[in-house]
């Protein structure tokens, strides 16, 4: 077993098997569980979305009052033994897909499918990071939560409401307005 010294990475204890990247992975889980759902929200007010303003508002409120009631029904314990019992399912991997799968359902696979990668990205950090705290199907169960809550809320954006259309067969012509709400 290697020993790594403090300045390698940022365990106090000098005996510590963490390598820096695990610590570098945790921090970013850490700030993206935020940022993500921070860049939905943002995202509808640049657009002046109001109702997915809404729609975010309710499925991300839902998806954080389900994760911590569960975390209290389940009651289970945090892996490597600590004694802390509400590892499922994982808080910030339900926040991250939260906001991942909003950006996704509202606004389309463009956008969307960075924000998955970067709410993957917290859910790895869960499991990987020095502490470890979670495993997988606490991961799995914050990340279908998120998911879930949001495609209950949010439907997708529709930046123009209104379809004209116009057809014409043997001297007869039909134009047409598709009105949608």
């Amino acid at each position: 077993m290697m020993n790594y010294s403090y300045s390698q990475n940022t365990d106090p204890n000098p005996n510590s098997t963490h390598e820096k990247w695990e610590y570098v992975l945790e921090g970013t889980g850490d700030i993206l569980q935020i940022a993500l759902p921070v860049a939905a929200g943002l995202a509808t007010v640049f657009k002046k979305d109001w109702e997915g303003s809404k729609q975010f508002a309710f499925s991300y409120t839902t998806s954080f009052i389900i994760a911590h009631a569960l975390k209290k029904i389940v009651h289970k314990q945090r892996p490597e033994g600590r004694n802390l019992y509400d590892a499922f399912p994982s808080g910030h991997t339900t926040s991250a897909f939260s906001g991942a799968s909003f950006i996704q359902r509202r606004y389309g696979w463009k956008y969307g499918k960075w924000a998955y990668l970067l709410a993957s990205i917290v859910g790895v950090s869960r499991m990987e990071g020095p502490d470890g705290w979670h495993d997988i199907w606490d991961v799995l169960g914050g990340a279908a939560i998120g998911i879930g809550s949001t495609y209950i809320f949010t439907k997708p954006y529709q930046n123009n409401p209104v379809e004209l259309g116009f057809y014409s067969r043997n001297n007869h012509y039909l134009i047409t307005a598709k009105f949608k709400f």
